[in-house]
């Protein structure tokens, strides 16, 4: 059954009556609905009339010819693919029609297949731009914070928690394990905050030892220690009027956590070497990465500091137990990464064998981890858009435990298909990737090889790609 969402409507203008047919009944037979126009004539009348997702014309044919079917077609919608056929390539000619916007250039013969997964590669790119459409107005409707991604239960939660407290000066405790996005919650309150036209200020208490996080939070005078030449200013001065985001507060030593809680008592401070007090107004929002209750029974954690800064809690969940979320993330951070690493979004897809895979890892690096992931399978996707699954996650026991972790039963034909996945890639790996001897080692024929590879979305498209593209 086809994918109705990858269902298009493909004006094919082509004299030739042997391709026009047999090129025709290719994209028929993908389910496409395919309108033929013989001659440039009726090219254009079809276009003024009907309402196409791509054009595929040849170049010679009776009238003005294909160019002029490219010309009138980028006119109307200069997002529409429009796909040349040509039998007389020239290097010129090629210059021409991608200068006037054509997608694909190619030439005379021919493979139908070859012509068909560039059209597929097109269908995939907007089901995907489609789909994010849908997933933004599901988030909206959910009450999404902007630049946070997430449709779960665990996450509407959040989402109303930063939405109720926002407004506020109460002071908040993010708890969530390393990777979450605890520091995003925290812009998030203060975007959303009256102070949002005042300065954020985040620093981490575990990047620093316990003299140089003082100098950092407090500031220090000129002289106050070897190093200080001259009179600086600390973050809470820095953030005065604004929010200071202290992330990692569980690894702050105990002797400055006295001195924080004298500051969010008092609001008021001393630099470092100094003796004038100063009197600061700032929201506190802190983030901790394990339970503070623990490290106040365990004496780590002074109790009065935790009660000053616990007022208002928001919980934000592991990825693993919000693992719907991941595709959902997963293209969110394709369109944030993709332009910085000179890839377009929009030709870029998540391979079919690997969603449930994205699903079903633990993640133990959280939303860090995936996009840490996303960013590898981006850099290393092949010409054809298609993002690798051992680029993704570890196909290995990990991968394979992250089933019992969620308890999870597949439909067999799924769990089939991705264990099929697993196997044909290991066998790659053990043949450094050499097709013919995969072949021989798993009993197939190199063809059925190639075919599985392709619809399990485990490598790049062979050589008829090239060839299909016609790049002169």
């Amino acid at each position: 059954m086809h994918d109705p969402k990858q269902s298009l409507k493909i004006l094919l203008a082509e004299d030739e009556v042997t391709i026009a047919v047999t090129l025709g009944d290719a994209l028929v037979d993908r389910g496409w609905q395919v309108v033929p126009a013989k001659d440039t004539g009726e090219a254009l009348a079809q276009l003024d009339a009907q309402n196409f997702d791509l054009v595929v014309t040849d170049i010679r044919m009776p009238g003005e010819g294909g160019m002029a079917v490219l010309r009138h077609a980028v006119a109307q919608d200069a997002d529409r693919p429009v796909l040349l056929i040509t039998g007389y390539a020239t290097v010129d000619q090629a210059v021409e029609a991608m200068s006037l916007g054509a997608a694909w250039y190619v030439q005379k013969p021919f493979r139908n297949d070859a012509v068909v997964r560039l059209i597929e590669r097109f269908a995939a790119g907007r089901a995907a731009s489609s789909e994010n459409r849908r997933l933004r107005a599901k988030l909206a409707e959910l009450g999404a914070i902007e630049g946070m991604v997430g449709a779960s239960p665990a996450m509407a939660k959040v989402f109303a928690r930063i939405r109720q407290v926002a407004p506020t000066d109460a002071t908040v405790l993010i708890q969530g394990e390393s990777g979450t996005g605890k520091e995003r919650v925290a812009r998030a309150l203060h975007d959303l905050s009256p102070r949002r036209e005042a300065p954020f200020v985040a620093i981490s208490c575990a990047a620093l030892a316990e003299s140089l996080l003082e100098a950092e939070l407090f500031g220090h005078e000129k002289g106050a220690f070897t190093d200080a030449h001259r009179e600086k200013r600390g973050r809470f001065e820095l953030a005065d009027g604004g929010t200071l985001f202290l992330d990692d507060i569980d690894d702050m030593p105990r002797p400055t956590q006295v001195k924080l809680l004298r500051v969010l008592q008092e609001r008021n401070f001393e630099r470092v070497g100094g003796e004038k007090t100063r009197a600061i107004d700032i929201r506190v929002i802190a983030a901790t990465k394990v339970s503070l209750r623990d490290e106040v029974k365990a004496g780590r954690f002074r109790e009065d500091l935790f009660y000053r800064i616990h007022v208002v809690p928001v919980d934000l969940p592991p990825l693993r137990e919000r693992a719907g979320d991941v595709p959902l993330l997963a293209r969110a951070l394709i369109e944030r990464h993709a332009p910085l690493l000179g890839r377009k979004a929009s030709e870029l897809s998540l391979p079919r064998a690997g969603l449930g895979a994205l699903e079903r890892y633990s993640w133990p690096g959280n939303v860090r981890e995936l996009e840490n992931s996303i960013q590898r399978a981006i850099a290393l996707a092949p010409p054809s858009g298609e993002l690798d699954i051992e680029h993704l996650v570890p196909l290995d026991g990990r991968w394979r435990g992250a089933t019992a972790v969620h308890d999870t039963v597949l439909p067999l034909r799924e769990a089939l298909r991705e264990h099929e996945a697993m196997h044909i890639q290991r066998a790659l790996e053990l043949t450094g990737g050499h097709r013919s001897q995969t072949a021989e080692l798993l009993g197939i024929s190199r063809k059925v090889l190639w075919e599985k590879i392709r619809d399990l979305g485990l490598g790049a498209a062979d050589e008829a790609d090239a060839e299909a593209e016609g790049r002169p």
